[in-house]
């Protein structure tokens, strides 16, 4: 991989960043590291591409040290813990390490996962590693090792998508949502947005409590209230049910198509060449008039 595996590993997750909220307009991600025997939270549960990929872009992708699985496994549970049971969970180790420190048993850290419906998936960049491999098999995920570039992006853009629910969690729940305004720019409209109070124009106010957000979709700071804008939820709805796949006929298909289509719409008693029958024409030299037997009968 050229020029060097972590320049790689970099522009393919930018690339899975965009690719999953265009697929999941609703969704949320957040972005974890595993470096020096700890896992460190680089961004926080969020909706919006451009702030994962600019804080990926501040951090610099920066390694060192040993990788340690159930340190990432104990973070990605505690980080997933808050959300709604309706919400599908996964955690996504993209990986290049030969191997794991940790400070206890990972195997309870698995198991933790697997209890709370995490399913846990790895994109390795390396040789496969047997835990990884438990670990995705323990949970119900996939684990693929990258051949070279392009087959790393197709592993890692294949998880973009969101997989099929497991088996009883398909549930009909109501969600609460709110559709807010958005505020004017402007230096005499600047107000506090935010959970980290930052002074600025513009933003969305939550419709419950009138509090300033930044960004949509997302969680209002002070209610707790899912806040989306209409396009998301259209476009959510979209994904739930994709339009039909394209398929191309030939010219026979067309041609007999098209003759059942104009024999559907011809008005009854009309043939082929477009002539309507009339009242009284003979059935075979007999007029119609003629053609019973001369006698009725009823039967009860």
């Amino acid at each position: 991989m050229r020029p060097n595996r972590l320049a790689v590993m970099t522009g393919t997750a930018r690339a899975f960043i965009r690719k999953f909220f265009d697929l999941n307009p609703l969704g949320q991600l957040g972005l974890l590291v595993l470096r020096n025997g700890v896992a460190e939270r680089l961004t926080d549960l969020s909706g919006s591409p451009e702030m994962q990929i600019s804080k990926l872009k501040q951090y610099g992708m920066d390694t060192g040290g040993a990788a340690s699985l159930q340190n990432g496994l104990e973070l990605g549970h505690e980080l997933l813990a808050g959300v709604p049971p309706y919400v599908h969970r996964e955690l996504l180790f993209l990986m290049a390490a030969l191997s794991t420190v940790d400070p206890g048993k990972v195997d309870d850290s698995i198991t933790k996962c697997k209890d709370a419906k995490i399913r846990v998936s790895v994109v390795g960049v390396s040789a496969e590693v047997h835990i990884l491999r438990r670990a995705t098999e323990r949970t119900g995920g996939t684990y693929g090792v990258s051949l070279n570039e392009q087959h790393l992006s197709e592993l890692l853009l294949s998880h973009a998508a969101p997989p099929p629910a497991p088996p009883g969690q398909l549930t009909a729940e109501l969600v609460r949502m709110g559709f807010p305004q958005r505020a004017a720019a402007g230096e005499g409209n600047a107000v506090f947005v935010g959970e980290l109070p930052e002074l600025r124009s513009g933003g969305y106010t939550c419709p419950r409590c009138k509090a300033r957000t930044q960004e949509l979709p997302c969680k209002c700071h002070v209610c707790g209230l899912m806040l989306i804008s209409s396009p998301h939820l259209a476009r959510s709805y979209h994904h739930l049910f994709p339009v039909q796949p394209y398929e191309e006929l030939d010219k026979q298909t067309l041609a007999q198509l098209a003759a059942a289509a104009a024999a559907a719409d011809r008005p009854p008693g009309a043939t082929a060449d477009g002539a309507a029958a009339e009242d009284g024409m003979a059935v075979d030299g007999i007029p119609q008039a003629a053609a019973g037997s001369g006698s009725s009968s009823s039967s009860v």
